[in-house]
């Protein structure tokens, strides 16, 4: 009985604390993803401006809904309906410009960060009189393997994609033949139609292909590598996946990855005649070393947009190509004292008589109204503050919509201005709105979140009003009242520089002021980057708050939201600022009562690794301990496009690269450190920690390090994120 009592007293324990919200955040809940919001992914607008579409959960079906209602309409594709379907489950899928087809994608490969290829099939959509699919046959569309970023003509007769580094064009009025357009593609030498690794990574672009208007050509871009240095790193036999063919000896990845002042791919726009077979080059007045970010044709079929940079990286043009012709006018120039951003590209949008612009040139991002002669119609927003994004133009209302942080450098919302002037915030809720509009901007989704408010997802019309609520994740809500949280806060400080920075904090459950904790600063710090937003989440910092630690994250100078002064002053110097804000951090938080400052410790991944590197070596020895995973250690190993916009090349600025460096500081380290870092990371190279632990090495500095066998930057796969944030939760328990 006294057994039976104390097991039933436990239990009553248990269900008690459970529902008094005290049950305990274990590390496998973080990696697990047991506290990731349910979301709505992979939502594509349909081109009749009323409906989106959506698949489910198990990728067996296309489902249509209603953007006024959010009430399903139909089932548009079923792997288990679908004559000839060969495939159960498919990846993603795209729809032809008029609606009338759908391109499917399955056996999705990724190469890189945004690429892939897959074997795509096509499903018609036409309908008859009584509304009834007319031939709803699945068809491969080629036989000769794999495709990457296919691209349908505006009609929906064609599709083009690339194979192999050639473009391949498929007529669907024909058979589905299918015909070679690029004969020149290599492997490591000559790309066409899809970009190069560095123009991929940092351009953030899969598809450099293009039909124009009228459905008689084919725009692409034309990589040369041939001249690009490769780089190479190991691959073994490894686990999950394993790859067999290197179980006795291991083998190598080769690919071109142009470093800082290193030698590009030589660019080139050429067009391909569907008719004719005639392919022709541009004469795009291009500087040798210069950058295609971008080709789109406008909706006049003579008018092929080009959009180019300059090495530098501080003067954007657009040209206007006439794609049979080849002559190439310049429409618009934008420059920078520092640079040019990369968010100006996607924020072009074409109409008939009109383009928009994304530009700082007066201080901050704002969005501006040209003519398709590139006159300057309209300045459309103004003030300190900046434009997040252009979502586009409601043609019959002279409306413009957009997103800003007008309200806070924290905060995110959607706004309008009409033909008049007049803005009106259509955003209901105080934090972060990402908004997915549909094709006649009657509608839109909206995905918000704050501190305190994980995803709500809403549908509203163009007025801000809320038409329906589609998912509030009261499950999930109902999943943490159980579980004793960290509240995150924020937290504003003045440096001893005069910098007022913005931060968040998470105190333990049961803080007690009187008592002294340890502290973990994480950050990333990159330029333009911001992790102090309000938006709701867990992570493993959450987790450490919950073991006993103040944790704290502040963007530092150099970070984004706060207008070009702020963001740019760390240009040609990256990671000195940055680093020196770090510490700024660790010495204000040194002083409040509830900090013991022997015990503070800092971490990061990628960009947030080097950061930790220079901190812990700012000659400030405030860290006791850092983690430091797939960190850039020296600027000369990181490629040509991310480095040189913010520091230009090494020949140019050699002072500026070795006050970047880790390697410079590396006798000032301070405190206990742990190197991770992917073996197979093609981003950020193992050299980077290779070349660093040997700098330590020979200055006799001792540090802890994990290396990952096969894995690429986010460095993930099978029990790999256990394994890391265990390593990194018990380094910090001993350290700190």
């Amino acid at each position: 009985m006294r057994k039976i009592s104390f097991t039933l007293l436990f239990c009553l324990f248990c269900l008690a604390q459970t529902m008094t919200g005290q049950q305990k955040l274990e590390l496998n809940d973080i990696v697990s993803g047991k506290f990731t919001p349910e979301n709505i992914q992979g939502v594509i607008p349909m081109p009749d401006g009323e409906h989106y579409t959506q698949m489910n959960a198990d990728k067996t079906q296309i489902i249509k809904y209603s953007f006024r209602t959010g009430e399903e309409v139909e089932v548009l594709f079923d792997v288990n309906t679908a004559r000839e379907c060969s495939f159960k489950h498919f990846d993603s899928y795209q729809f032809s410009p008029d609606g009338k087809k759908l391109l499917i994608a399955t056996e999705t490969k990724p190469i890189y960060r945004r690429s892939y290829t897959a074997v795509h099939y096509l499903y018609p959509l036409d309908r008859n009189s009584k509304g009834v699919t007319t031939a709803n046959l699945v068809e491969r569309l080629s036989d000769g393997g794999p495709q990457q970023a296919p691209v349908f003509s505006p009609d929906g007769t064609m599709i083009a994609f690339v194979r192999d580094n050639n473009i391949f064009l498929v007529k669907t009025l024909y058979g589905n033949s299918e015909s070679q357009v690029t004969e020149d593609g290599k492997r490591n030498a000559i790309i066409n139609g899809v970009p190069d690794w560095v123009y991929e990574e940092e351009f953030s672009f899969n598809s450099a292909l293009e039909f124009s208007t009228d459905n008689t050509m084919i725009a692409y871009i034309r990589f040369d590598e041939s001249e690009v240095p490769s780089y190479s790193f190991p691959l073994f036999a490894g686990s999950n996946p394993t790859l067999e063919a290197f179980k006795d000896y291991p083998g190598a990845y080769t690919y071109k990855y142009p470093k800082a002042g290193q030698k590009n791919s030589k660019v080139e726009v050429r067009t391909y005649d569907i008719k004719s077979h005639v392919t022709r080059t541009m004469k795009l007045p291009l500087d040798a070393d210069g950058y295609i970010p971008r080709i789109r044709f406008t909706k006049d079929t003579n008018k092929l947009a080009i959009m180019t940079l300059n090495r530098h990286q501080n003067r954007f043009d657009l040209y206007f190509a006439d794609p049979r012709s080849t002559t190439c006018k310049l429409i618009l120039r934008d420059e920078s004292s520092y640079y040019i951003k990369e968010n100006v590209f996607d924020n072009i949008k074409f109409y008939p008589n009109n383009f928009s612009l994304l530009s700082e040139r007066d201080g901050y991002s704002h969005l501006y109204w040209y003519n398709m002669g590139g006159t300057l119609v309209k300045k459309v927003t103004s003030g300190n503050f900046e434009v997040k994004e252009f979502l586009g133009y409601d043609e019959e209302s002279g409306s413009f919509y957009y997103t800003s942080n007008e309200e806070s450098p924290l905060r995110k919302a959607v706004y309008k201005i009409d033909k008049k002037g007049k803005k009106t915030k259509l955003s209901q809720q105080a934090g972060t709105n990402t908004p997915l509009f549909s094709s006649s901007m009657k509608y839109y989704m909206n995905k918000f979140s704050n501190l305190n408010t994980p995803m709500l997802i809403t549908l509203n019309d163009n007025t801000g009003k809320t038409l329906k609520t589609l998912l509030t994740n009261d499950q999930l809500k109902q999943t943490l009242a159980t579980y004793a949280l960290p509240k995150k806060e924020f937290f504003t400080f003045k440096t001893t520089d005069g910098v007022t920075l913005n931060g968040w904090m998470m105190k333990p459950m049961a803080f007690d002021a009187s008592k002294k904790y340890p502290v973990l600063m994480y950050q990333y710090s990159g330029p333009g980057s911001q992790q102090v937003t309000d938006t709701w989440g867990i992570s493993w910092e959450t987790y450490m708050a919950s073991e006993g630690f103040v944790v704290v994250c502040v963007d530092g100078r150099g970070t984004g939201g706060r207008g070009e002064a702020f963001e740019k002053c760390t240009y040609m110097n990256i990671g000195v600022k940055e680093a020196r804000d770090q510490v700024e951090t660790a010495l204000y938080l040194s002083k409040q009562p509830y900090v013991d400052k022997a015990r503070i410790g800092i971490w990061g991944w990628s960009y947030g690794g080097y950061m930790t590197l220079m901190s812990m070596s700012e000659g400030t020895p405030v860290f006791k301990a850092g983690v430091a995973v797939a960190a850039p250690t020296d600027w000369r190993f990181y490629d040509s496009v991310y480095t040189e916009r913010f520091m230009r090349t090494p020949q140019e600025n050699a002072e500026g690269y070795n006050a970047s460096s880790a390697f410079t500081r590396a006798d000032k380290l301070h405190g206990n450190l742990l190197l991770v870092h992917g073996m197979a990371d093609d981003n950020v190279h193992f050299q980077n920690c290779a070349e660093y632990t040997e700098r330590l090495v020979q200055l006799g500095k001792q540090f802890d390090m994990q290396i990952y066998t096969n894995r690429n930057h986010s460095i993930y796969g099978g029990n790999t994120r256990l394994h890391l944030y265990t390593r990194l939760t018990n380094f910090f328990k001993e350290n700190l």
